[in-house]
């Protein structure tokens, strides 16, 4: 097989040794069906030109890629789960299988859900389930859309065994996913080494962090690797909290063990997009506190990257850990004046006015008087395009007035914009698609639905400032 010039391996997490990670082998399915697969991102990473049998050879039997890693990793971590801490955590059902450079040189991850079980299964069948393998698909294809820093659905096989869940009509169909991320490394990574108080491989895990994940050659001293490290991740999961609210996404598991050091958003299990500005809707049905509820999110994750500072402050002085900390509520704040005016299709102004025009915006749908997806649509690009009563509230009334002045025709090019209602993802619509399949096999549904999400995408992205 010819390699493209674009594939570019490099297995760095070798550079981490043997304590980070387990070898692990991929089982054995008795059936391989193509089910979904991204060639927009299989382009970018070089393997665009791979034809079916490639895809299966790869992504459903883990033959290794071309000068990558030799076997499988699975990778160990802890993690605090719903406050709880759990030290016997790692991939329990996943691995890490390739790491290739992508697009300006990023250092990108192929690695798998539902590919059997490792050293940290934990009685579990290490498999996934169809529909969760096409739920994830949905999820990562709504939120790359809406400009959501999301790990990236790159393969899902189904793989021909029946699975017993509690949670799914019994018997149900089974998958493998491979997923394609900005890193495999978790908070959780970090806690298991502060756990067993080993301050080398904390030292060694930040500066592959730095130098790999973020591009940077780390500080000297380890100190100041940790701080600079720290003072990156709380941008990164500011943002990464900011951009849920403007998407109106509710990721329904938000434990340390989920969040990406880069601040990347990944592992989508009982998810939802929230139809109405609810502070209080939840994903999971075993969230009965609402500890991960729409609006408790930025908590959440706030609340996990101050357990990452714990583990760097066995390395670094908390006295300059601390402040960066503090200030991950502005950081958020910023983020998220910035990202609802992007989706709104305003460009920015004067940051007082950008301000006031976030927090109208919010109060006006927070009246919860039409979906979190019609009103963005409705009024994308500074002004209201349809006569609806609905609009006519107070709330709306005050929207209105703060974006006075602002209308901005270039936000409406592209002709997604004239459509007559908006592209979105709620339960509803999740449950139909998969019931096409599940009662016909009948997979149009779903592929209809990706491409009119990859339309939204092409029109969110569209210049227009």
């Amino acid at each position: 097989m010819v390699k493209s010039p674009a594939y570019n391996p490099d297995p760095r997490i070798l550079e981490l040794g043997p304590d980070f990670y387990d070898e692990v082998a991929p089982a054995m399915f008795p059936e391989a069906k193509l089910r979904f697969a991204n060639h927009h991102w299989a382009k970018q990473i070089g393997l665009g030109s791979y034809m079916r049998p490639a895809w299966e050879k790869h992504f459903a039997r883990f033959d290794p890629l071309p000068d990558n890693l030799e076997a499988p990793l699975a990778l160990r971590y802890h993690g605090h789960q719903f406050r709880n801490y759990n030290p016997d955590l790692g991939d329990g059902r996943g691995f890490l299988f390739a790491q290739v450079r992508g697009p300006e040189g990023r250092l990108l991850d192929l690695a798998t859900k539902g590919s059997g079980q490792t050293p940290w299964s934990r009685q579990g069948d290490g498999r996934l389930t169809l529909k969760g393998g096409v739920r994830e698909i949905f999820a990562t294809e709504m939120l790359e859309a809406l400009g959501v820093n999301t790990s990236k659905s790159f393969a899902l096989f189904e793989t021909g065994e029946s699975l017993w869940r509690s949670d799914e009509p019994s018997p149900t169909r089974s998958s493998v996913l491979t997923r394609l991320g900005h890193g495999h490394i978790r908070i959780g990574t970090f806690q298991r080494f502060a756990f067993h108080r080993d301050k080398a491989a904390l030292k060694a895990l930040t500066r592959y962090c730095l130098e790999h994940l973020y591009g940077e050659t780390p500080p000297e001293k380890d100190k100041d690797a940790a701080v600079r490290l720290f003072d990156l991740v709380a941008s990164a999961t500011a943002h990464l909290a900011a951009s849920y609210m403007a998407a109106g996404f509710v990721h329904g598991v938000l434990n340390s063990d989920n969040i990406a050091i880069t601040g990347e958003s990944f592992d989508y299990g009982p998810w939802r997009f929230a139809p109405y500005w609810n502070p209080r809707f939840t994903a999971a049905y075993f969230d009965g506190e609402g500890l991960y509820s729409f609006a408790r999110q930025p908590e959440a994750i706030q609340w996990d990257v101050a357990q990452l500072g714990g583990c760097l402050g066995l390395i670094a002085s908390e006295r300059k850990l601390n402040p960066i900390l503090n200030d991950w509520g502005r950081r958020f704040d910023e983020a998220c004046i910035d990202l609802l005016l992007a989706r709104l299709g305003v460009a920015p102004g004067h940051r007082d006015d950008d301000r006031k025009l976030a927090k109208a915006l919010v109060a006006a749908l927070a009246t919860e008087t039409v979906t979190i997806d019609r009103a963005f649509f409705d009024w994308r690009g500074g002004a209201c395009r349809r006569e609806d009563e609905r609009y006519d509230a107070e709330e709306y009334r005050a929207l209105a007035a703060a974006l006075e002045g602002r209308a901005n025709e270039a936000a409406l090019a592209h002709s997604y914009w004239s459509d007559e209602a908006p592209c979105s993802m709620h339960i509803e619509e999740v449950e139909a698609r998969w019931a096409a399949i599940a009662e016909r096999d009948d997979w149009k549904p779903f592929e209809a639905k990706v491409k009119e999400i990859r339309r939204m995408g092409d029109a969110m992205a569209t210049p227009f400032v």
